[in-house]
């Protein structure tokens, strides 16, 4: 069996331009140039032949890849495998210096291969892992479906390239990623091997 994936982060919203803590537990939906994103990415992967779109549970992933399901019919999907890691206490909060600092101790602890701690009340790495194990597994159950979109969010999206390419889970933030930023994978030989990697193209002339 042979799959390609192309996953996506989703749009911008109001809380990434200002700063506030998103995660699993914050439901905000795209701004305007969140919108803009979306558009770019759909007029530059509309030729894809799709045959399933997956997203989160979250209403910024849907919204990105809205017109490939509405426009083009490609049948959709939700997973709560594929939903930010929760931030815990932090979400919904400014990122003022007692939570940046508390941010740079986890990421911190993280790096050094503490993955079983996390924000209070919120999810760890592992956690993240194995709901995101759930989700692939899913998707690779449709053997019928050959070339797949993906919506997700930021981390969440890290930590999964991680662990799909055999890379250490610690080392997720050598993994960049913007607003819709594009990583596509192929899976084969029950392998996944990135063959296009932080693909930003689409957004050029954008803001």
């Amino acid at each position: 069996m042979k799959k390609t994936l192309y996953f996506i982060r989703h749009g911008q919203t109001d809380l990434n331009l200002r700063g506030i803590v998103q995660g699993r537990g914050v439901n905000t939906p795209l701004n305007e140039n969140g919108w803009k994103q979306a558009e770019a990415f759909f007029n530059a992967y509309k030729h894809v032949p799709f045959d399933k779109v997956y997203t989160s549970t979250l209403l910024r992933t849907h919204q990105t890849v809205e017109r490939f399901i509405t426009e083009l019919n490609i049948p959709h999907e939700q997973l709560p495998g594929l939903d930010e890691i929760s931030w815990g206490i932090y979400e919904g909060k400014v990122q003022d210096e007692t939570i940046m600092k508390g941010f740079a101790e986890i990421v911190g602890a993280w790096r050094n291969n503490q993955l079983d701690v996390c924000i209070e009340n919120g999810e760890s790495p592992n956690q993240l892992v194995a709901r995101q194990k759930e989700a692939i597994a899913h998707i690779l159950s449709k053997e019928e479906e050959k070339n797949v979109l993906v919506c997700m969010h930021g981390r969440a999206l890290r930590i999964l390239l991680c662990h799909l390419t055999d890379v250490p889970v610690c080392q997720m933030d050598d993994f960049p990623h913007t607003n819709t930023s594009l990583y596509v994978l192929e899976y084969e030989d029950k392998k996944f091997k990135i063959i296009d990697y932080y693909n930003v193209a689409h957004l050029e002339g954008l803001e």
